[in-house]
């Protein structure tokens, strides 16, 4: 070959999705994280006492992380077949709309304003990573070209999360493990803290939050459209959230 020739640029492997799950669920990826406590500083500020936090993650572990869990499943499965943003098919258009039906549906999920719009602040953060870490996904670009059209800020969490696994080949079950995982160790992260106690202690109740839920694993893996994410809520939450809103000393944003 002569010095001349054009030469292509090596081809980049692809990772297990094992590992992207792995990288996800790092406390250090700059996907903003840090910022929240998955709801237990407003559960401590209403009045949860540190003893009562085990039961509580349990309680949130089987409840509202599985909305979250549902939602980025159906979404993945949506993005999985997105067509490309910007190649004038009808099919783009189409995307947007049954993207619009699984917000909506996670919206009437999550009646705390306050916690929407904390899992929207979330969303952008993760936008960031997925177009950053996979830029030529199409599924990733529908999420990025969906948010354009709807204003920035507007995709949650659980979307962002869908649009990645559907970029990375998650398998559903792990999407559901992942999410219920990221949303245990959020709470245990930001425990240490709220309040001293043995690091070791709060490992234990992740684990223990995880197991909980493999009841219900195959059910919320198996949700394939917007009617049929879990509407298992946590009222006293999100009265917690709302109040933690307007509160002007906070260590996390909820």
């Amino acid at each position: 070959m002569s010095p001349d020739s054009p030469t292509r640029a090596p081809e980049r492997a692809t990772p297990h999705p094992v590992t992207v799950a792995l990288l996800l669920a790092d406390a250090r990826l700059p996907g903003g994280g840090h910022a929240h406590s998955a709801s237990l500083e407003p559960a401590l500020r209403g009045g949860l006492t540190p003893a009562d936090v085990p039961a509580w993650m349990v309680g949130r572990a089987t409840t509202v992380s599985l909305v979250e869990a549902g939602t980025a499943v159906v979404a993945a499965r949506l993005l999985a077949d997105a067509p490309p943003p910007g190649d004038g098919s009808a099919g783009t258009a189409g995307t947007a709309d049954r993207l619009d039906a699984v917000v909506r549906a996670w919206a009437a999920r999550t009646p705390s304003r306050a916690l929407r719009d904390a899992s929207r602040l979330l969303g952008r953060g993760y936008l960031r990573v997925a177009r950053a870490l996979w830029p030529g996904s199409a599924a990733v670009r529908a999420a990025v070209s969906y948010e354009t059209a709807r204003g920035t800020g507007t995709v949650p969490r659980a979307v962002v999360l869908g649009a990645i696994a559907a970029a990375a080949g998650l398998p559903p079950e792990d999407v559901v493990r992942l999410t219920v995982y990221d949303d245990a160790q959020t709470a245990a992260s930001a425990l240490l803290k709220l309040e001293p106690l043995d690091p070791l202690a709060p490992a234990r109740w992740v684990l223990d939050a995880c197991a909980a839920t493999e009841e219900h694993v195959l059910r919320v893996a198996a949700c394939a459209t917007p009617e049929s994410v879990p509407a298992s809520g946590a009222p006293l939450t999100e009265g917690w959230a709302e109040a933690h809103a307007r509160q002007t000393q906070r260590l996390f944003r909820a």
